[in-house]
């Protein structure tokens, strides 16, 4: 499985930023896919998360501000009203049932004014 990650940017306080990622190979069933962040010196965190029965998960932190939504092997994360406090690395991940946890690369995205 891999998973390649795109949108990431720098942006003021305020402001949107679309990220996108999508999963390529072949053998694998999606049991889920999310959007991880870590920030410089925590822990990384889950931000949103979508199953495969299409309800979706918020940290509380970015309710009513980030939203995700998956089309097959391609999950996006809609986030607006970004604050300096969502700047971190991003990263997609996906469980399968055959081959379990798979991350991204990661994507940066800096919310500075």
């Amino acid at each position: 499985v891999q998973l390649v990650e795109s949108g990431g940017g720098s942006v003021r306080p305020g402001g949107s930023l679309r990220l996108s990622c999508a999963a390529s190979g072949s053998g694998f069933s999606i049991y889920s896919m999310a959007w991880f962040r870590q920030a410089p010196g925590k822990r990384r965190e889950m931000v949103a998360g979508v199953p495969t029965d299409g309800t979706t998960t918020y940290a509380d932190s970015v309710k009513g501000r980030f939203t995700i939504s998956r089309d097959n092997a391609n999950v996006t994360l809609q986030m607006n009203s970004l604050k300096v406090e969502d700047t971190a690395v991003y990263y997609c991940y996906l469980a399968s049932t055959e081959f379990g946890s798979s991350w991204g690369q990661g994507t940066q995205v800096i919310v500075s004014s």
